[in-house]
């Protein structure tokens, strides 16, 4: 019996990154983690830096950086709206390094005119980042 699917896009502002049939995906709300099938009740919410995991139709597995966005769920149809989306084989894994550095360091030696909010973003986009890169590293948790 074939499994259940929906219809699954996920775009970013510059580009759209997938777009097919999912068996499921999860990804991380402003209130947790979400695992989203077919029939799921519908759902609107923000989403935090991290990734989306998609099982696509044909039992393979992707995982997307998120830099945060929107979710929309219906019965049959779900669309992830995210400011930055980038394939995990696509992050610059050098990069996501000195980004985490720069923002610990800025964070370690805070100053009065700091925007210290901004560096706790820039760290957990840095770290979701680099938990993308890892999972794929480890085989998708197989």
């Amino acid at each position: 019996m074939a499994a259940m699917t929906l219809h699954l896009d996920v775009v970013s502002a510059e580009e759209s990154i997938y777009s097919g049939r999912a068996q499921y995906l999860q990804v991380t709300g402003t209130e947790g983690e979400l695992g989203i099938m077919h029939g799921h009740t519908p759902l609107l919410t923000a989403i935090k830096p991290g990734m989306v995991r998609i099982k696509k139709q044909d039992d393979s597995e992707e995982v997307i950086y998120l830099s945060g966005g929107i979710l929309e769920v219906q019965p049959d149809n779900v669309s992830v709206l995210a400011d930055v989306a980038v394939r995990g084989e696509d992050i610059d894994v050098e990069a996501a390094e000195a980004a985490k550095r720069a923002a610990e360091e800025q964070m370690a030696t805070a100053s009065v005119d700091m925007d210290y909010e901004a560096a706790v973003i820039e760290l957990a986009k840095a770290m979701a980042q680099l938990r993308v890169v890892d999972t794929i590293r480890r085989g998708l948790g197989k």
